[in-house]
């Protein structure tokens, strides 16, 4: 587990930054910080360390399936993420189409505000 812990921690920070993860565990008390070790471990140790997925085609992937449940606090953190990861704004565009004809235009409405806010903030 700590294994997997580890390898976590480094994709998170690899892909959401290291300020984000660091004020994360900061913020952490007693209440929610087993939560936060087990979901390192286990989604980024154990789902994001599987090297089968480049990162790039798992943040596409994450878009989509995050945009489809409508989680849109969490879309826009891995809108960031997937920027980073080299995900470019054609392909954004791409992803929210596919969200608008499996999820619905208002949904999609939805993920492309949070992308024009993601992009603004990274012009400026």
């Amino acid at each position: 587990m700590d294994n997997m812990f580890e390898t976590g921690l480094a994709q998170r920070k690899a892909t959401l930054g290291e300020a984000y993860v660091d004020g994360v565990f900061e913020k952490a008390d007693d209440f929610n910080r087993p939560f936060q070790e087990a979901m390192t471990a286990w989604c980024w140790g154990f789902g994001w360390g599987d090297d089968a997925i480049d990162a790039k085609t798992r943040s596409m992937m994450n878009l989509t399936m995050i945009g489809a449940l409508g989680k849109m606090h969490e879309w826009e953190l891995h809108c960031r993420g997937a920027i980073g990861n080299g995900v470019t704004q054609d392909e954004l565009r791409a992803i929210i189409h596919v969200i608008a004809i499996y999820c619905g235009v208002p949904q999609a409405m939805e993920c492309f505000r949070s992308a024009r806010k993601v992009l603004d903030e990274l012009e400026s």
